[in-house]
């Protein structure tokens, strides 16, 4: 079944980046996850797309902000269990601090930044609310590097209780984003968050937004099937090609096998049906 835009969680990327949109939303989410007092943000950029090098991997940012102190927060929302995800958060951070200061500046000039993910797993399994991580000198781990570039990962499934109540209740209200938990949560800042999430869903634009990226991505996944289907032909061939150039070289079955990483019995079949073409 498809989704619509009343379906939603805020777990998903289309409706968290239109409501982490609010300035001021975003603002109290991220005063909330960093325990800290934030004066002003601007503007939040949703999908902003960083893509500095010719050749390079372009990044596509969920959600992009500065404070009033030269700050920089990337939140993203992950809903699929990836093994890279830390390599990830690598990635992103290096690409902001390239968007952050143009070549030949100081780089002193690099504010702190934050890669934030909102995950609906735990990505270290160790039942926590919370991940924090900077870099420290292995030897003593009282002494940080001071690179100011800080990763956190959150966990809607966590079990310790590592965080407060309002934010196990944001964590949860972000897998459940319905009336019913709306109306029985104790937390103002879920209340003003669904109140946001009922404006944006409650919105024609916003639907139709929603089902012309709904219809992009069904027909980007078609092409990707059949670029898929195109590139494994190809691979196939070009691997058929090496079993019989192996096997015109003298090679048995049983070595082209182990040449190539293959089964014997489909080095067999391409031998059987390139001998049939051949008579």
């Amino acid at each position: 079944m498809e989704k619509t835009i009343q379906t939603l969680n805020l777990s998903d990327d289309f409706l968290f980046a239109k409501v982490m949109a609010d300035s001021e939303i975003c603002r109290r989410v991220l005063e909330k996850i960093l325990r800290v007092s934030i004066r002003r943000i601007s503007a939040p950029t949703a999908q902003r797309t960083i893509d500095i090098l010719f050749e390079g991997k372009g990044v596509r940012l969920d959600v992009y902000v500065n404070d009033d102190e030269g700050t920089v927060y990337n939140i993203e929302m992950q809903c699929s269990k990836k093994r890279s995800l830390p390599k990830r958060t690598r990635y992103y951070a290096g690409s902001i601090d390239l968007d952050l200061i143009a070549a030949g500046e100081d780089y002193i000039n690099l504010k702190m930044a934050y890669v934030i993910f909102l995950c609906t797993f735990d990505p270290f399994c160790d039942g926590r609310h919370i991940y924090t991580f900077e870099n420290r000198c292995k030897e003593n781990l009282s002494l940080s590097l001071g690179d100011e570039s800080v990763k956190i990962f959150l966990n809607t499934r966590g079990t310790m209780d590592d965080v407060d109540e309002e934010m196990k209740e944001f964590l949860a209200y972000v897998e459940d984003t319905t009336d019913r938990f709306a109306a029985r949560a104790k937390s103002p800042l879920i209340r003003q968050i669904h109140r946001k999430v009922i404006e944006v869903k409650q919105n024609p634009k916003m639907e139709v937004e929603y089902m012309t990226l709904m219809q992009r991505d069904r027909e980007n996944i078609e092409l990707g099937r059949e670029e898929g289907r195109e590139e494994g032909r190809q691979e196939g061939i070009k691997m058929a090609l090496d079993i019989i150039r192996l096997h015109l070289d003298g090679k048995t079955e049983q070595e082209i096998a182990a040449m190539l990483s293959l089964r014997t019995d489909y080095v067999r079949q391409v031998l059987e049906n390139y001998a049939g073409l051949s008579r």
